[in-house]
């Protein structure tokens, strides 16, 4: 039973029994499944490493920042470095993504190809994380973090991808990535996660809604 706070954080959408169930055994395949992704991206996530070591070896190769976890919690969201020294772990994604000021070469490469994400999987089997869900916001995003409490989706684990991200990703308003949150949350179940998995394959291959690889 969640307690006080936490219901507070996850607005007042109650779950069906059925969604309740599916999420026990999602949250369960989520950490097998990126114990398999782990062991077959090993070897590339290795070759990334290696890559921005050599490209600027006083840098570190993870970026960490707080973002807003389920029920509001803060945790520490881990990436493949892509920003320039010196950026502001306060900075939005939103904000920085298409900024070559803010971005190195390489970074920009990781970031249209979704490869800066990859350590993302260790949070999943950590259980910090789901493979598929609400992106996690970092606090200083209040806009769409007053939205999100109201719609009640801190019920959810936040996800490396997920329906907003789907559907137009950093090209909407804050409004309308609250709305397709909870667009899922009302709706979430196997059928919706398998779209979902198979969108953002196309979408990674055809590099679109990412800000990053614009001029």
């Amino acid at each position: 039973m969640a307690g006080m706070d936490e219901m507070a954080a996850s607005g007042a959408y109650a779950l069906t029994a059925k969604q309740e169930r599916y999420l026990r055994a999602k949250y369960a395949a989520d950490r097998a499944a990126a114990a398999l992704f782990i062991v077959l991206l090993a070897v590339p996530m290795a070759v990334v490493a290696l890559i921005l070591k050599a490209l600027d070896p006083g840098e570190p190769v993870l970026f960490r920042q707080r973002r807003v976890g389920q029920y509001g919690k803060l945790f520490e969201l881990v990436k493949f470095r892509s920003m320039k020294g010196g950026t502001s772990e306060y900075a939005a994604p939103a904000d920085l993504g298409d900024s070559r000021e803010h971005t190195t070469g390489f970074g920009r490469f990781l970031r249209i190809t979704s490869l800066d994400e990859l350590p993302q999987l260790f949070l999943v089997l950590r259980g910090r994380m789901s493979m598929i869900g609400p992106r996690p916001l970092i606090p200083q995003e209040r806009e769409i973090h007053e939205l999100r409490q109201a719609a009640g989706v801190y019920r959810l684990r936040p996800g490396i991808t997920g329906w907003a991200q789907i559907n137009g990703r950093d090209r909407v308003t804050a409004g309308k990535k609250a709305a397709l949150d909870r667009e899922y949350l009302e709706n979430i179940g196997f059928a919706l996660d398998w779209k979902i998995f198979w969108r953002t394959i196309g979408k990674v291959l055809a590099r679109s809604d990412v800000r990053a690889c614009e001029k």
